[in-house]
């Protein structure tokens, strides 16, 4: 079965470790990486929160840029198609030799975000393997199977994801309410407070695996 992995790296270990330092408020969200090869990435990334001129003077001395092209300026919002070198071996090793597809991606503070998705739970284990023996310092923040349905692409368990549809059927988010969370328990048969609590969980779960990452894989995200 499919699994999911979400995992963070230090800047320092990937890339833009300099452009973070430089320009600290810049946020970085690839819609698309390729790798060329075990050494080289070519993504294409959305650049935010800081201006064009300290951007492109930060990647000019930035070790880990290999090269970058301006593509669109949007108000402040900008699209380049760069060249990542150096440090990129593990991602390389990720897309090239893991058999994964990166879901979604994100750049901030000086670390990445990843959701990656792998087609067997070994080639997650192969692949973490490879980082460790690489010593690369990955930390890994949730796993969990891509399943057959619809909560399963957001790592809720089934519990959650018939509370969270159960609770959108009847009316607890219309405004005005046509069911308080009594209600939603005495259907569910739980407690006020299990149905408070499940209710709770599943948004944090799916926010946190779905709309927290922004641009989703239906904008082009992310590809072998």
């Amino acid at each position: 079965m499919s699994t999911i992995a979400e995992i963070e790296v230090p800047a320092t270990e990937f890339a833009l470790w300099e452009t973070f330092e430089a320009v600290p408020s810049a946020m970085f969200e690839p819609v698309k990486i390729v790798a060329r090869d075990k050494s080289t990435a070519i993504p294409y990334v959305w650049a935010l929160g800081a201006d064009r001129e300290g951007l492109e003077a930060a990647f000019e001395a930035d070790g880990s840029v290999g090269s970058f092209e301006l593509l669109e300026d949007l108000d402040g919002e900008f699209f380049y198609r760069m060249e990542w070198v150096y440090k990129i071996r593990a991602l390389a090793q990720m897309l090239v030799e893991g058999e994964s597809t990166i879901l979604s991606a994100r750049g901030r503070d000086g670390r990445w975000e990843f959701r990656l998705l792998f087609p067997t739970r070994d080639s997650l284990s192969a692949t973490y393997d490879f980082c460790t023996a690489s010593n690369f310092a990955v930390e890994v923040n949730n796993i969990y199977e891509m399943e057959g349905t619809r909560s399963g692409r957001f790592g809720l368990s089934t519990e959650q994801y018939e509370a969270l549809v159960l609770a959108l059927d009847r009316g607890y988010y219309d405004i005005p309410r046509r069911i308080d969370i009594e209600g939603i328990a005495e259907e569910l048969g739980i407690s006020h407070q299990a149905a408070s609590e499940r209710l709770r969980r599943g948004h944090k779960t799916f926010i946190s695996n779905g709309l927290n990452w922004g641009r989703t894989a239906g904008d082009g995200v992310l590809s072998e």
